[in-house]
This record gives structure tokens, sequence and C-alpha cells, in this order.
């Protein structure tokens, strides 16, 4: 098995490259880790290759505040500069600095 390094670090702000939400990495899975339920409920045209990594986001948009996961092929880095309102953040992460976000606590 090929040994994958992930692009983006917990912390990072993060965008969807096509649908319209942004959100903070706090943790990444080396490749798909989610449900067969929840892959196959993506469209086939659009269903990303299962190995490579796969991103936990506490995700928003201008409607709502979410947990999203998402493949790195789908993520670009945000640089908006701007930070998050999702109300979970202050429970992972320090004070926005520097466009991201310092890690809090520890995960396993």
């Amino acid at each position: 098995m090929e040994k994958r390094n992930a692009k983006y670090h917990l912390g990072q702000i993060v965008r969807h490259r096509k649908h319209p939400f942004r959100g903070v990495i706090f943790d990444v899975d080396p490749e798909f880790s989610n449900t067969e339920e929840w892959y196959d409920s993506i469209p086939p045209d659009s269903r990303p290759h299962r190995d490579q990594p796969f991103y936990h986001l506490l995700a928003e948009n201008d409607e709502s505040f979410y947990v999203a996961y998402v493949s790195e092929q789908n993520l670009v880095l945000d640089t908006s500069g701007q930070p998050l309102e999702h109300p979970d953040v202050p429970e992972l992460f320090g004070d926005f600095r520097e466009g991201q976000y310092p890690l809090q606590i520890q995960l396993n």
C-alpha cells in the first residue's frame, strides 16, 4: 500500500471546489473511511476516488453550520483571511491567527 501524505492539516481553512462552503479541518483520514451508504449517495460521475485523504470539517455556508466529510481532490485552500463563524470552533481550536486556527485539544 502506498503511503499518502495529506495536503492540508488540522486548523487550516479550506473551501469546496464545487459547492459554496468552507470549513476548518479537525481530522483527516488517510483514505476513505465513511459508510458505503454515504459513498453510494454521491452521483457516480462526481464520486471521488477512495484512495486519497478525506477531511472532516467544521463547515459553514450562508445558511447553516454542519460537519462535512470531503475528499482532498474537492478542496482548495481558503485565502480569504476571514475566520469562521461555526459555533463549535472554540471547542477544538484556539484564536484565529494568520489565516488558520491552532489546535486547542488533543485528538486521537
